[in-house]
């Protein structure tokens, strides 16, 4: 028996059920046939045209990415859009799309959770929790917040995070001595959630794609804000969630690779 489609995403639904996505997400199966069997897969941020590519030249006939390929449906599939031209190509090669996204995000143990613990921060609350849930799916939502278990400088604060997330550079608004006791997590894109963050107490708020107006206002406010970069608040987590399947197809009795993606990069680049 071979590994299918239809099990990654009984797998991914029993570990973050599309349910709990935000209203204006697409998760789940982008391209391809559930009942298609699974050779190898692909574990990249984004579906880029290198993904793609990449995916031909390894044998990978699955990408799973944390982005969905297609948020709105597509008024038309020509080569004519980047858009069309990378879901032809996909179905081309018989090669799948899978995507859990904000799904993946707000699960407890999800990418939200994983960057938590790779910061050494625990007994976290949820920002917005995600209402209606139960058993498996409670302490399920978006962004995290804890204190932190001894003072720290938002100096020292930066650097913690550039080891822990294998980064070389970040963002950062507030004065270096700032005493940081209090900290939010927001993976990705994050400042709809600062407000939010500040009235449960955060004195410093990590996200990506942060814009100028929003960090000059909070930071007159006192709120330390480090900004991490949208990949390099998610990509970190994406090597764990590879791990995740893995083991969970391992359990299943099917020997499919699981390859992290090479060509899975920040589109930034800085001198």
């Amino acid at each position: 028996m071979s590994l299918k489609v239809k099990n990654i995403h009984s797998i991914m639904e029993k570990h973050a059920p599309a349910r709990l996505k935000q209203s204006y997400d697409n998760v789940g199966l982008m391209v391809g046939d559930m009942n298609s069997e699974v050779s190898s897969i692909l574990i990249a941020l984004d579906c880029t045209m290198d993904v793609v590519e990449e995916a031909k030249k390894k044998g990978c006939n699955l990408i799973f990415t944390h982005h969905p390929l297609l948020f709105k449906k597509p008024s038309n599939i020509t080569t004519d859009t980047l858009l069309g031209r990378k879901i032809i190509e996909l179905i081309r090669n018989d090669i799948s799309l899978y995507s859990s996204h904000t799904n993946l995000d707000a699960v407890k143990g999800g990418i939200n959770d994983i960057i938590m613990n790779l910061l050494g921060m625990d007994k976290c609350k949820i920002i917005e929790p995600i209402e209606g849930t139960s058993g498996n799916e409670e302490g399920s939502g978006i962004g995290r917040i804890a204190e932190l278990k001894e003072v720290i400088t938002l100096d020292q604060f930066c650097d913690r995070i550039k080891k822990a997330l294998n980064i070389s550079v970040l963002r950062y608004a507030g004065p270096e001595s700032k005493k940081i006791t209090k900290v939010a997590v927001i993976n990705g894109s994050g400042q709809d959630y600062f407000s939010a963050a500040k009235k449960m107490g955060a004195d410093c708020v990590i996200t990506g794609d942060t814009t100028y107006h929003y960090v000059s206002d909070f930071q007159e406010e006192g709120i330390a804000i480090i900004d991490a970069g949208h990949f390099g608040t998610e990509w970190p987590a994406m090597t764990l969630v590879a791990e995740y399947l893995k083991k969970q197809i391992e359990d299943m009795g099917f020997n499919s690779t699981i390859i992290l993606s090479e060509t899975s990069r920040n589109p930034y680049k800085y001198k």
